[in-house]
């Protein structure tokens, strides 16, 4: 039996998450990290726009995720970056506006990263069953979806011990290939090719190219802001949860990336399609090879069974306060929001027929215009327009971050290619439009004061 809850905070009451949200952040950050979407990184990259791809995002990723730690940590509800657009910007003018695309870009954009996640599952499946067909692949992507909503479609105390096993495989997984790194890697192919660091248009072209691919891999830091009604003591474990989900997979990245070069020549990690299973392959054959790409596809999952669970509670929570389609407001006895659920896992399946590269380029371009950039200015705007607002946790260097997150994210927008900048312009257009028809019907902003909720 379902109900439409009049409050976000029902399904809050039912449990809450972990004592800190540190393994939580984390989990959802680190998630498949260089298993999957290492080869395809590999393949648009050399190795000097794979070093400055690195050091690029990492800068950028520690800059957004003090954005997201200042604004998780003075406004912890679950819906995250919706309630933080809303307020900063005014809950009676064009907050509303903004916190409605924040929404809009969750339910158009998050299905297809949940989507990439299990395409990249099926892809990689293909190591131990290379005569998959291309329609296998994709069913077997389909019903890696539909497995994780049925996981998802409960309690989130039930789905957080599937979470904390899933990321002790995630992390067993790292800590092989870096313990391999340490063991065998020869510093001599570490090396950078002659006229590497030369750079030029097609260099800082290749680079954000390269970039999409890292942002892509990186998302998942913030997400520990949506759920932030449910974790205890929001106020200093959001921000830690934050900046030690980045730390980690900054850590874990190089680490890896290294291990894996110091032991496969970068060029032939390039033409490899597994290649942390052909890595692990180079050192102990087939078998261990074989035993790696199950643990990858353990971490695949997990990619997909996190982003799920994030995602579903954010149009919940706004949909229980009448500000976005009530639909999603829709409350399971059990107390989860089973109607968001469901949509954004079926909707994720029916995605998984789409290309992998297509379902990243698409993603991430569309998620930085409509769902990021207004985020960087919202710590900004909210100092002025509410002071009033306890800040608990302050960005460190204000507002260099803020410059530093607005240069990162127009960067990867404007290397990206027009196909996907206008895919991307085309979303926000159409959320814009479903606000204003919404808002009309509900004599909201621009059109009246609207109902009080």
């Amino acid at each position: 039996m379902e109900t439409v809850s009049s409050s976000p905070s029902t399904a809050s009451a039912a449990c809450r998450l972990a004592e800190t949200g540190d393994e939580l952040a984390a989990h959802f950050a680190v998630r498949r990290r260089v298993f999957v979407d290492d080869q395809a990184l590999f393949a648009v990259t050399d190795k000097d726009e794979r070093d400055w791809t690195e050091g690029t995002l990492h800068v950028v990723a520690i800059a957004d995720g003090l954005i997201w730690a200042e604004l998780g940590a003075a406004m912890p509800q679950s819906g995250g970056g919706y309630h933080y657009l809303l307020e900063a910007y005014g809950p009676k003018g064009p907050g509303r506006l903004m916190s409605f695309l924040f929404l809009w870009a969750i339910v158009t954009t998050m299905p297809l990263i949940i989507a990439s996640g299990a395409v990249g599952f099926a892809q990689y499946a293909m190591y131990l069953y290379p005569a998959m067909t291309m329609w296998q692949t994709k069913l077997l992507a389909v019903g890696v979806c539909l497995l994780a909503t049925l996981i998802v479609h409960r309690r989130i105390d039930g789905v957080g011990r599937w979470g904390m096993a899933l990321g002790v495989v995630v992390l067993g997984a790292a800590a092989w290939i870096i313990g391999e790194g340490v063991l065998n890697a020869r510093l001599d192919q570490i090396v950078v090719p002659a006229g590497g660091w030369r750079l030029s248009r097609e260099f800082f072209v290749g680079l954000g190219g390269a970039t999409l691919y890292a942002v892509y891999d990186y998302s998942g830091y913030t997400t520990v802001c949506n759920v932030g009604g449910e974790v205890v003591r929001p106020a200093e474990n959001i921000p830690r949860s934050i900046l030690v989900a980045i730390g980690l997979v900054a850590a874990l990245y190089i680490a890896m990336n290294f291990s894996i070069i110091g032991v496969m020549p970068w060029r032939q990690a390039m033409q490899s399609t597994y290649v942390v299973s052909d890595f692990v392959a180079n050192l102990h054959g087939r078998t261990a090879a074989s035993v790696m790409t199950v643990l990858i596809l353990v971490a695949s999952f997990a990619s997909v069974f996190a982003n799920m669970l994030g995602v579903s509670r954010v149009p919940y929570a706004a949909a229980s306060q009448g500000r976005f389609f009530s639909v999603f407001a829709r409350l399971h006895r059990d107390g989860f929001p089973s109607w968001s659920v469901r949509f954004i896992g079926f909707t994720s399946a029916a995605l998984c027929l789409v290309g992998l590269d297509a379902l990243i380029r698409v993603v991430t371009v569309s998620w930085v215009i409509v769902g990021c950039l207004g985020a960087v200015a919202a710590p900004t705007a909210l100092r002025a327009i509410r002071p009033d607002i306890r800040r608990p946790f302050r960005m460190w260097l204000y507002p260099i971050p803020s410059l530093i997150a607005l240069t990162g994210w127009l960067f990867v927008v404007l290397t990206s290619g027009l196909t996907y900048i206008l895919i991307g312009v085309t979303l926000l257009a159409a959320g814009a439009a479903a606000y204003l028809w919404r808002a009309e019907r509900l004599a909201e902003w621009p059109f009246g004061t609207g109902i009080t909720i």
